[in-house]
């Protein structure tokens, strides 16, 4: 069976074979100042017919808000159908549950410490090399469409990409003023409404224009569900009775069940329960908005499907859906990602192709959101560049035995500006999982998924787990050596403080932060 990096690789030899491979591919870049960069050789894999592919993301989209994940009262129709009519992939997870990092793991193949997109506000540096540039040199029309936030906050159009829209920063679900535009290839051009559905009249007509001799590949990416939750109009009120009786409040995350320290003091912090997120209305109103906000993202879904039908390459095409990280809505008293927990780190992932794949599959395996490029690339008929961390799915729904890994690896690392999550490593496998912090003197965790799947009792402590914890950290770092992560990367401060709490937001005092550590922002905001 394979672990989560196969083979071991050299993060060194990995520097030196992108920077000397010889086939040279222009277009637009991350920096202004970024010459052009070189591609590896991918060789095509026999036999393979190039198809064309749709990957579609959403922000902040936990794996079970959903219907058919057994959601209590959300309608997703065209999202269920992707399920029904295809695959749904159930132990989808992301390599750190952060916007940037995520979608930088997506395009690159890489983890976090080797694209050094390590928090949401970096730029991504000099060089690095986007899969859908494979796509382009193998003849593909390719699109971005949507929220690029992977460091940095201007929307110039990227490497890999033939047609680009895109906005700066986090977007805006409404265009409140003029100054609120989108990139279309180059030009500003205002936005015109509801931002989920503005993006998804962009990708329809797109599809309109393809050319039938040539493949395509299409990137929607959706600024929902991300804060502030904003559900389009039609949506607005949907769920405002809705029973939330089943929404955890961070009960069982109590110091006799071993629950770590600092999860138990941000409950009060800006990613508690005990402390309002973005809003003075409360966990109840924040959820409905977020469940009423999903709606969009469905008939969004829907309209993308409906389309390749009318185009007559609806079954032949390859539709990949997936959140950019999990959310967590109460779960151990928080609100938010970053952490290592289930809710955080587990994503929605379905699958539909219905010349490639059988309806109502359900994959168990463990997929990484670093294995996207290489599955897309794979469906494309290209092998994966030797330098990537992640490797194909593609064929795992129709070969359910073949080989795959047995542990996932997950890191996130400290943020200056949002310093409530302190720098951890967590390993997942099939049962258990181990969880260990740097630079915080506090209890490391363990858990039975299988007998505790909310993470609600720390195992770590107890004697009859000793083995298993002693092999997981093992393990771990075993992990984190073979893909050159004993390393942690660093980044002067940036971007605005939020750990600070406001007089009219309520919160209580005994766990505010002293007020000389309470800072509107770093020194030196611009560091690169």
């Amino acid at each position: 069976m394979k672990t989560f990096l196969s083979p071991k690789r050299s993060w060194a030899c990995v520097m030196i074979l992108i920077a000397t491979a010889q086939l040279a591919i222009t277009g637009h870049c991350d920096e202004p100042s970024q010459a052009a960069v070189t591609l590896p050789p991918t060789p095509a894999i026999s036999g393979s017919k190039p198809r064309n592919v749709v990957f579609i993301l959403t922000d902040d989209h936990r794996y079970d808000a959903m219907g058919f994940a057994g959601h209590p009262f959300l309608e997703t129709p065209h999202l269920d159908s992707l399920a029904s009519n295809g695959v749904h992939v159930k132990n989808a997870f992301v390599t750190t549950s952060l916007c940037s990092p995520s979608r930088a793991s997506i395009l690159t193949g890489l983890y976090t410490h080797k694209h050094r997109v390590i928090d949401n506000n970096r730029t991504v540096p000099e060089g690095t090399l986007f899969f859908p540039q494979y796509l382009q040199r193998a003849g593909y029309d390719t699109a971005f469409i949507g929220k690029w936030h992977m460091g940095g906050h201007h929307d110039d159009p990227r490497p890999g990409f033939d047609h680009w829209i895109s906005f700066r920063g986090q977007g805006n679900y409404l265009p409140p003023s003029p100054r609120y535009t989108l990139n279309v290839n180059g030009q500003r051009i205002k936005q015109k409404g509801y931002i989920t559905d503005e993006l998804t009249d962009y990708a329809v007509d797109w599809l309109k224009e393809r050319d039938d001799d040539k493949p395509f590949f299409l990137y929607l990416s959706h600024k929902a569900v991300h804060a502030n939750f904003t559900p389009a109009k039609r949506h607005e009120g949907r769920y405002a009775d809705a029973d939330l009786s089943f929404l955890p409040r961070g009960k069982d995350i109590k110091a006799e069940n071993d629950a770590p320290r600092w999860v138990r003091d941000q409950r009060n912090s800006w990613h508690g329960i005990d402390f309002s997120y973005h809003s003075d209305k409360g966990l109840d109103w924040l959820y409905r908005r977020y469940c009423e906000s999903i709606l969009a993202v469905d008939d969004s879904v829907g309209r993308v499907l409906d389309q390749l039908k009318e185009m007559g390459i609806h079954d032949d095409t390859l539709i990949i859906y997936m959140g950019d990280n999990g959310f967590m809505w109460g779960e151990h008293g928080l609100i938010d990602k970053r952490v290592s927990y289930e809710a955080s780190i587990r994503v929605p992932m379905m699958m539909q192709c219905p010349n490639l794949y059988k309806g109502g599959t359900v994959v168990e395996n463990v997929i990484g959101n670093l294995d996207v490029g290489p599955t897309i690339l794979h469906a494309a008929g290209l092998e994966t560049p030797k330098y990537m961390d992640g490797q194909s799915f593609l064929q795992v729904p129709n070969k359910p035995d073949m080989p795959w890994r047995d542990y996932f690896l997950y890191v996130y690392y400290w943020e200056k500006n949002f310093p409530q999550s302190p720098t951890q490593f967590a390993l997942r496998g099939d049962r258990f999982k181990y969880i260990t912090y740097y630079g915080l003197w506090d209890v490391d965790e363990l858990y039975d998924l299988t007998t505790d799947p909310g993470e609600t009792k720390n195992l770590i402590n107890n004697p009859d787990y000793k083995n298993i914890a002693k092999e997981m950290e093992n393990k771990l770092f075993e992990m984190l050596s073979d893909a050159g992560g004993m390393d942690i990367p660093m980044n002067q401060p940036r971007g605005n403080s939020q750990n600070k709490r406001w007089d009219d937001r309520g919160g209580n005092e005994a766990a505010a932060f002293p007020k000389s550590i309470v800072v509107d922002e770093p020194i030196n905001k611009n560091a690169k």
